[in-house]
């Protein structure tokens, strides 16, 4: 039954990845057929980062102190209704608040569904179930990436989506048929006040910083890398399509092996600096490379690392301030990530629009994974040994 739980979730999480990666994929299709410009199309999905990230903080309290399962469920259920709706909204205005409620969300399902995930492992193979659990959303991009192009001309995009949120609403039901309820919690119960308290630890922020630096490039690469290639590059969306599905092929793996790796050497900080380094070189290659076999290299490349880090440094801090908060500490740094997607999603658009190219924005990006990087080195002076508590001090 572990196992059948432990597939449900990752295939609820694949199907929520459709919903964002479609989004993606299909942007130069809906930005025409919608008369958008490349900074309104970025605003989309501003919008519902910004929710998304707003709501981390909340969504992870309310895992803790309630029941994570519930949470998961009404995530799921609001998602998929939205991206059904999306396809018959016209107006500008329409789709934002659309996106806006998307994010919202959204959230419900990332914090409670990470609980759920781990409460499937045992506590030392923390970072490989985080891992695993992220690891559905890519596999399904693979799918997407590979076949969304094909069948994109005869359905057209509105009938895709509307296919996503079905097969959504599918799993939906098959998790909520299969998984048994929530305990009550045990111990004490989380209180929002416990919120600053963890705020004095220097790690929260240090690994706020990396976080932020992660879905900024985790985001600003893959929600922009097809239109890149079709606009900058003067690829077909096919071949932009098949880029991006090789790269999720490359993603999808290393999510888990990079924290089967932290798990298994005990040093979760080494595996992000290593990926920090590599995305810094690629993401400042990408636009210098001249030739479309270059850019296959590098986007490999970045496909390999930008993620393979994620169970690694979600664990870091539940580690060194005890798994008791663990929803609330999760919470706070996926806030701080989808700070730095709202931020970038947005700015590569408005930088296109602005200097007729891509490659500014991918370089601040590469500048930011330096950032990053001076921010593991201090981690790993705050981070100790170990766990310290399994009790917020």
């Amino acid at each position: 039954m572990r196992k059948a739980i432990v597939g449900l979730l990752v295939v609820c999480q694949s199907t929520q990845g459709l919903i964002f990666g479609g989004l993606a994929l299909f942007l130069p299709l809906i930005r025409s057929d919608l008369g958008l410009t490349f900074t309104q199309a970025g605003t989309l999905a501003a919008a519902t980062n910004l929710t998304y990230a707003l709501m981390q903080i909340p969504s992870g309290f309310l895992a803790d102190r309630f029941s994570p399962r519930r949470l998961f469920l009404i995530g799921l259920l609001g998602t998929n209704l939205l991206a059904a709706l999306f396809t018959v909204v016209t107006s500008y205005e329409m789709l934002l608040i659309n996106q806006g409620l998307t994010g919202f969300f959204r959230a419900l399902v990332f914090a409670p569904g990470m609980l759920l995930m781990t409460r499937q492992f045992p506590s030392e193979r923390r970072a490989t179930a985080m891992g695993l659990y992220v690891a559905g959303g890519f596999s399904s991009n693979i799918l997407l990436s590979s076949l969304g192009p094909l069948l994109v001309e005869p359905l057209g995009w509105r009938v895709l989506f509307v296919m996503f949120a079905g097969g959504g609403l599918l799993a939906l039901a098959l998790y909520w048929r299969t998984s048994e309820p929530d305990q009550p919690p045990r111990g004490p119960v989380a209180r929002i006040r416990d919120l600053p308290v963890l705020l004095r630890h220097r790690i929260m922020w240090l690994t706020g910083v990396i976080q932020f630096a992660r879905l900024a490039v985790a985001q600003g690469f893959t929600f922009w890398l097809p239109t890149y290639l079709v606009a900058d590059r003067g690829q077909s969306l096919m071949t932009a399509g098949l880029v991006a599905a090789a790269g999720s092929a490359a993603t999808a793996p290393a999510n888990y092996l990079g924290g089967w790796v932290s798990d298994r050497i005990g040093r979760p900080l080494l595996v992000i600096g290593v990926s920090l380094s590599v995305l810094a070189t690629g993401l400042t290659l990408l636009t210098y490379v001249p030739s479309m076999l270059g850019v296959l290299g590098v986007v490999a490349l970045i496909s390999v690392f930008v993620q393979v880090y994620f169970g690694p440094l979600f664990a870091v801090p539940v580690d060194v301030l005890g798994a008791s908060r663990a929803g609330l500490i999760s919470g706070f740094g996926n806030f701080c990530a989808n700070l730095g997607s709202f931020a970038f999603v947005y700015a590569l658009g408005a930088v296109k629009d602005a200097t007729g190219s891509f490659q500014a924005g991918f370089l601040t990006l590469a500048g930011l994974c330096g950032v990053a990087l001076t921010a593991t080195v201090f981690s790993a002076r705050s981070s100790g040994s170990g766990p310290r508590s399994e009790r917020v001090q």
